[in-house]
């Protein structure tokens, strides 16, 4: 598996799992171009300074695998979000950006829903909505401690809001150690900054679809407190409530950005298939779904133990399904 060996090798590097907090962050903006420093091409995706250096958020376009770097390390052609696709429209980035835009009219849970790993096996991702309760700690122990024999660190993807990250700063740092110690690897996926959210409004008017919001402070924002937070932000973005329009899945489009949506919203009891990309909510507000994940995973200790069901890391499993797409 050719992400797999990539993802290895930056575990072993020493800033894999600690990325640099960004303490000083200006000038933070969406910027769109060409970056090459041999042998590798790359997608830039934001700019920014910090203790007056300057910064370039990347992708890589075959491994959907981000950085942060320093601008002068690379050769950069400027372009339009447009010109980048069209550049690098053979490659797994652009074509998950657009499956996930042929989905973009459904108004619950647009985006890519499952990936195609290799072996049986799922993607977990976890929300981490605004919530008053502590971190559901249960989700993070019983993996490692399923896993840790077979799969070590153990791959989960983790949408984060920026409410969540201000008011939960203990829990924050807890899966950060987990991380430090290779317990887990995590993807950050944004999530919003506010996730707003009504009890009242129907859907094509609730979360972000509610009248007034600024998409762009929604992304940018949670961004900046991920790289505040020695955070790296990833590709990936789930939209509040799984609630979107055919314009709000285009706006995210052009930031750069996959919406990951799910086919196996547990609490809600649907069942997981191999690729399936699984969703619990990690925040406390749902106890249903973390303890139908816990029941599984006890129901698959014998696969685990044999390698025969596994987690997947989300962008493997995302880069794999283009590469079956291509044989």
């Amino acid at each position: 598996m050719r992400i797999r060996i990539i993802i290895l090798l930056l575990l072993c590097s020493t800033g894999a799992f600690a990325q640099a907090n960004f303490t000083e962050i200006t000038n933070y903006k969406a910027f769109y171009g060409w970056a090459h420093h041999y042998p590798q091409d790359w997608i830039i995706l934001r700019q920014f300074d910090d203790h007056q250096r300057h910064y370039f958020l990347l992708v890589n376009p075959q491994t959907l695998v981000t950085k942060i770097d320093e601008s002068n390390f690379y050769q950069v052609t400027p372009m339009t979000v447009a010109q980048v696709r069209n550049q690098f429209k053979n490659t797994p980035y652009e074509r998950a950006l657009t499956k996930a835009e042929r989905k973009s009219v459904m108004i619950q849970d647009a985006g890519i829903e499952r990936g195609m790993p290799k072996e049986t096996g799922i993607s977990l991702t976890a929300d981490l909505c605004p919530s008053h309760r502590p971190l559901d700690r249960r989700i993070f122990t019983d993996i490692f401690t399923e896993f840790k024999k077979v799969e070590q660190p153990v791959p989960i993807a983790l949408s984060i809001t920026g409410v969540w990250m201000r008011q939960h700063q203990q829990d924050l740092e807890w899966l950060k150690q987990m991380q430090q110690k290779r317990e887990i690897y995590i993807t950050w996926i944004n999530h919003s900054f506010t996730h707003r959210v009504s009890a009242t409004k129907p859907l094509k008017e609730n979360f972000l679809l509610e009248p007034g919001t600024n998409i762009s402070y929604e992304v940018l924002e949670t961004e900046k407190a991920m790289l505040k937070n020695g955070l790296l932000p990833s590709v990936f973005f789930r939209f509040p409530g799984l609630v979107s329009d055919q314009q709000l899945v285009y706006d995210i489009t052009n930031f750069g950005l996959i919406p990951i949506g799910t086919d196996a919203w547990l609490a809600k009891g649907q069942q997981p298939q191999a690729g399936s990309i699984v969703l619990i909510h990690g925040n406390g507000n749902e106890p249903v779904g973390v303890n139908d994940f816990i029941n599984l995973l006890r129901t698959k200790s014998q696969a685990i133990t044999k390698k025969q069901w596994l987690l997947y890391d989300l962008r493997e499993s995302i880069d794999q399904e283009f590469e079956t797409e291509n044989k």
